[in-house]
């Protein structure tokens, strides 16, 4: 068992933090992805989602407009407001999703001690077509870059979701 990976049950529900820079795109519509995939498998009880960033820009934003009207298109809800990436997060959550290598080293960088770093990878890591690993930031793109982000992080959601599925007891 990977050491992120541990039983999962209703009283000990599977913690994640999807963390990107700003936590207004990419984060939080993998949050709202998996979220929604959570909720069709009716597996709620059995897992608490979260997002961050590892830059302050947007704290107390709701996602962009942009990454709010993709996922609607698909019929997810995207609930985040953005706030930033704290130490505390890394002993409070089981599995932390870094969206590009970039929030990976940011995040690393804050364990010190290094006691937390098997439970940091990429979100890409959980695609099956993980190209570079990193999931581009569409920022500054058009709406076909927020597509692009969206069906990878769906493809990597319901990847993740199947591999934590088979630990809940």
């Amino acid at each position: 068992m990977s050491d992120y990976l541990r039983p999962i049950t209703k009283e000990n529900p599977y913690k994640l933090c999807f963390v990107c820079l700003g936590n207004i795109c990419r984060s939080p519509t993998a949050e709202g992805i998996f979220i929604h995939k959570v909720k069709e498998a009716g597996l709620e009880l059995y897992f608490y989602i979260d997002s961050s960033g590892t830059g302050a820009y947007h704290i107390g934003e709701r996602a962009n407009s942009k990454s709010q009207s993709t996922a609607n298109a698909h019929g997810v809800h995207l609930p985040s407001i953005a706030r930033r990436f704290e130490y505390q997060d890394l002993e409070e959550f089981d599995l932390i999703l870094a969206m590009d290598s970039s929030n990976y080293r940011n995040i690393l960088h804050m364990d010190k001690a290094e006691k937390y770093s098997s439970k940091v990878k990429l979100m890409r890591e959980f695609d099956p077509e993980p190209g570079d690993k990193e999931v581009p930031d569409p920022y500054y793109g058009g709406l076909q870059g927020f597509e692009n982000v969206f069906q990878v992080l769906d493809r990597s959601c319901t990847n993740l979701l199947n591999i934590l599925k088979e630990h809940i007891k």
